[in-house]
């Protein structure tokens, strides 16, 4: 059961004649026809319940119908859905002719988050009333709930805020400046002033309550707000000045055998203390409601809720200019409001517009949505906040703290309808690239720098650590080009796009660094046997060979071919020659430009000595050893196969770092 003056505003322009019920037999049903008139919800619906279980199923089943509906009415007012939903069937198990009991029905069974039953009750509703908006955008949003729950889980994490939270309900909460060491928010607990409970919800009157942080940043226990803030009315749903002096809240005044006034009224701050309320006067309309004010974060503008005339249907949110009042008053429109009920505004920035609805499409009862005005002032676009923000009870009330996190308001889960305190965080998106900068030996490259451009306009620069490793920190969905370089080494290019996936990703990526003073084989060329004519598979070793040209356009280079000890050295020098001209043609036919490459076949007079990397793949051999002729012929079979495919290798040799294509 919550006072959280959707409630009550309802109250002050809702009068059913109620003229079948008002003449039936028995004071227990003119008592409650005149509670519900006062909008008494919860004793009406103890007294509805008690005259309909006195009806007979036999003999006053028009009677039965028409109490079924008023309770199940009672039951919507207070959130309590479940009952509401059993109360609206009973009314049409026993004929009740308003075919709003489906529609109403519907609302009910989407706000238990029984989305099937839900559609199939408004689709009746709707071979009445074709046409019907609200019905069509339920089915909309119960399909949208459907969906949402088979699909992808948000990053959304939500709990709830036991320290704030009571047996009652508590709920709108309130940051009171840009410090975020105090928030304010509405509670009807047992702690609250008074003694009376509310004829309406059941429990105690709404208080103001407040929060602080100590110097740990941990939240104290929660004290009623101190001043001359609270009092035997409602009090709650309140906004803050930027400078955090001025409050504007709701105060929802009840006199007997009288409509509750809900207004908005303004408090003043002086040290920790609040002045008494002063009404805040809108327009000269006092049969209208005005509540859940919030104040614009640069101070122009208050925007509230009402159901005055000029509205699009239910609680619409407007907006007031609070420097200049006169003929400023404006509603905010048909892309914001709806035949539904709009209300709980919030703004977190001057174009960014948070609130809560039932008139958009929703997961059930009220969903908060987020809205953003365009570059231009003249669109919003509205965006429902999804799950696990939303559910299929009532989410309003949102503010926001550090980043994506902050606090909203529920009643999910609480069949009685009591609204509690969530925490929310939406945890950063960590989407990073790292790798090593190793030279072809696969040792770290000292001092190597690595950049890294973005399409985003993004440019970073790092110095990769000791062991060769890097790290950057990436956004989604962007083309990035990376480079890697350090002195007497080759540059080394890279392009890639981070997806837009939100989840955690780590790309990873290796850059292998050509030494510029000493030769560097290039790995995965492969020649027909006993010819100079290369293999398809070499075709992607030669293309990355010509991107590194192109990426280093002021070397030049000699291409070398070497071969094993088999064979004649006149025809293995022959035959390593023509090997490197015909890789050296085909980087000429990629666009390498031919007067930047030379090449040389070397056959078998530069044996290859073992380096780190091949005593790493073959630990037979020791670093340093040249594997000569002489070597070779005191090893095994098997080891002379492996050291003659060492010898046999393509190299290519910087033979100049100054080359001006121009």
């Amino acid at each position: 059961m919550k006072i959280r003056f959707d409630v009550l505003l309802f109250i002050s322009s809702f009068a059913f004649l109620l003229l079948t019920l008002g003449g039936c037999k028995g004071p227990k049903l003119s008592e409650a026809n005149a509670q519900f008139d006062r909008g008494e919800y919860f004793n009406a619906s103890k007294t509805y319940k008690a005259v309909y279980n006195k009806l007979s199923p036999k003999n006053d089943r028009e009677l039965r119908g028409e109490v079924a509906y008023q309770l199940a009415t009672c039951y919507r007012r207070l959130n309590m859905a479940p009952n509401a939903s059993a109360a609206y069937q009973n009314a049409i198990r026993y004929d009740y002719p308003d075919s709003m009991a489906f529609y109403y029905l519907g609302r009910s069974l989407q706000a238990e988050g029984k989305y099937q039953p839900a559609i199939d009750a408004y689709t009746t509703f709707l071979e009445w009333r074709p046409d019907d908006q609200l019905a069509k955008e339920g089915i909309k949003g119960c399909r949208m709930a459907i969906k949402a729950k088979e699909g992808k889980k948000s990053r959304y994490i939500v709990k709830s805020a036991k320290l704030f939270n009571s047996r009652r309900s508590d709920f709108a909460p309130m940051y009171l400046d840009k410090e975020l060491n105090t928030i304010y928010y509405t509670s009807s607990t047992e702690k609250a002033t008074g003694t009376n409970k509310s004829e309406i919800t059941g429990t105690k009157k709404s208080d103001i309550f407040y929060s602080k942080k100590d110097e740990n940043g941990k939240w104290g226990k929660p004290e009623p707000a101190e001043g001359a803030l609270n009092t035997e009315h409602d009090e709650g749903i309140i906004s803050f000045s930027p400078d955090g002096q001025t409050m504007y809240l709701t105060v929802a005044r009840r006199a007997p055998e009288a409509d509750t006034s809900v207004e908005i009224y303004t408090s003043r701050r002086s040290d920790a203390t609040w002045s008494e309320p002063q009404k805040f006067e809108i327009t000269a309309d006092t049969l209208s409601a005005y509540g859940h004010p919030a104040a614009s974060p640069d101070g122009t503008y208050l925007y509230f809720c009402s159901d005055m005339p000029g509205g699009y249907g239910g609680k619409d949110i407007w907006r007031i200019n609070l420097k200049e009042r006169s003929g400023s008053l404006e509603n905010l429109g048909p892309q914001i409001n709806t035949p539904g009920d709009e209300m709980f505004p919030y703004l977190r920035a001057d174009t960014l517009l948070y609130f809560s609805s039932d008139g958009h499409p929703g997961f059930g009862g009220l969903d908060l949505f987020k809205a953003n005005l365009n570059s231009t002032g003249d669109r919003w676009s509205v965006e429902n906040m999804g799950i696990p923000i939303n559910s299929s009870g009532d989410d309003f009330g949102i503010t926001y703290g550090l980043g994506e996190s902050g606090f909203f308001s529920s009643n999910r889960g609480d069949a009685r309808g009591y609204d509690h305190i969530y925490s929310f965080e939406y945890p950063e998106v960590k989407i990073t690239i790292s790798g090593m900068v190793l030279d072809k030996d696969e040792e770290p490259v000292p001092n190597a720098i690595i950049r890294i451009v973005g399409d985003d306009g993004s440019n970073q620069k790092e110095v990769a650590r000791d062991d060769g490793s890097f790290r950057f920190k990436l956004e989604r969905g962007v083309k990035y080009v990376m480079m890697a370089g350090a002195s007497g080494y080759l540059n080394v290019k890279q392009e890639f796009e981070s997806d837009m996936e939100e989840e955690d990703a780590d790309y990873e990526v290796d850059f292998i660094l050509a030494s510029i003073n000493k030769p560097q084989v290039v790995e995965n060329i492969f020649y027909d046997f006993d010819k100079a004519t290369l293999r398809p598979e070499s075709k992607e070793a030669l293309d990355e060979m010509a991107q590194m040209l192109r990426d280093n356009p002021n070397v030049t280079i000699e291409m070398g071919a070497h071969t094993d000890r088999k064979g004649t050295e006149e025809y293995n020098i022959n035959l390593s020659n023509r090997r490197a001209k015909s890789v050296v043609d085909y980087l000429v036919g990629l666009g390498i430009s031919a007067d930047r490459m030379t090449w040389k076949g070397y056959g078998e007079t530069v044996p290859k000595k073992v380096t780190k990397r091949i005593n790493r793949e073959y630990p037979q051999f020791e670093e340093e050893t040249v594997l000569d002729e002489p070597f070779i012929e005191t090893l095994s079979e098997e080891d002379q196969e492996a050291a003659d495919q060492i010898n046999r290798r393509t190299e290519f040799q910087v033979t100049s770092i100054n080359y001006d294509m121009y």
